[in-house]
């Protein structure tokens, strides 16, 4: 059964599957398709939802997993596709190089965000209860949600890039805001974090960083070397604090 549904931009489709399983959601930016997943429960719009913005090399096991244990814990979840179909990087050559375009036109990857944000709430989400969470790349794109100032509660930069263009002003920051990184991340610098931590305080946000001993850049993630068991523990466990405050 497909439920097709047209609103401006975004082609919206949903396949129905069993409720503990991701299932592929369509939506579009114009002509580019777009396929993210979800996984829901039909219980009404009042249920909230966490918005997972993936890593550099597009929709990943760290993604899923992530969607399926929030889903467990009561939440409604969208994996977002920023890069579009036929887009996939096949290494990291190629995932640096989209990477860095979405970086660089920060309004086109906000443009990608808010598509995604779209299409979940026409899912069964509370639209005025939707956290944003990232990891590394999308990590980038919570902190540039937040800069939006979208329509959510809460954004949360797991191991993302943290530098913006010195050539943007810092604005107003409404959004609850959390910042996971870890403290051997070489790809950011000293001078990015305290330019980050300078944006939070002049934008008057609601925020935190918690740095993570001992950790290189994906520390959260099973699959890299840089993995930190303990870390990334604690690391989820303060996610699920942030996001029970937020949403709950």
């Amino acid at each position: 059964m497909k439920k097709l549904i047209t609103a401006g931009l975004i082609l919206f489709s949903i396949t129905t599957s069993f409720s503990q399983e991701l299932k592929e959601v369509i939506y579009s930016d114009n002509a580019q398709k777009l396929k993210g997943l979800s996984i829901t429960s039909a219980k009404g719009e009042n249920q909230a939802g966490v918005l997972i913005l993936p890593a550099w090399k597009g929709i990943d096991q760290e993604a899923k997993d992530a969607a399926v244990e929030l889903h467990k814990i009561g939440y409604n979840v969208f994996i977002a596709d920023i890069y579009g179909e036929g887009n996939v990087p096949q290494d990291n050559a190629e995932a640096g190089k989209l990477a860095g375009h979405y970086k660089t036109d920060y309004k086109a990857y906000q443009h990608r965000i808010q598509l995604a944000l779209e299409a979940f709430e026409k899912q069964d989400v509370n639209p005025s209860k939707i956290a944003v969470i990232g990891y590394c790349f999308g990590g980038t794109g919570a902190l540039e949600v937040a800069r939006a100032n979208f329509n959510v509660v809460g954004a949360v930069s797991i191991h993302g890039g943290l530098s913006k263009s010195a050539d943007r002003p810092n604005g107003s920051i409404n959004t609850k805001v959390l910042v996971q990184h870890p403290a051997e991340d070489k790809s950011v610098s000293k001078a990015d974090y305290d330019n980050l931590e300078k944006e939070l305080k002049e934008g008057k946000a609601d925020y935190q960083i918690i740095t993570y001993a001992n950790s290189g850049h994906t520390f959260t993630n099973p699959a890299s070397n840089d993995y930190n068991p303990i870390m990334a523990k604690r690391a989820w466990n303060h996610l699920i604090f942030f996001l029970d405050e937020v949403l709950k």
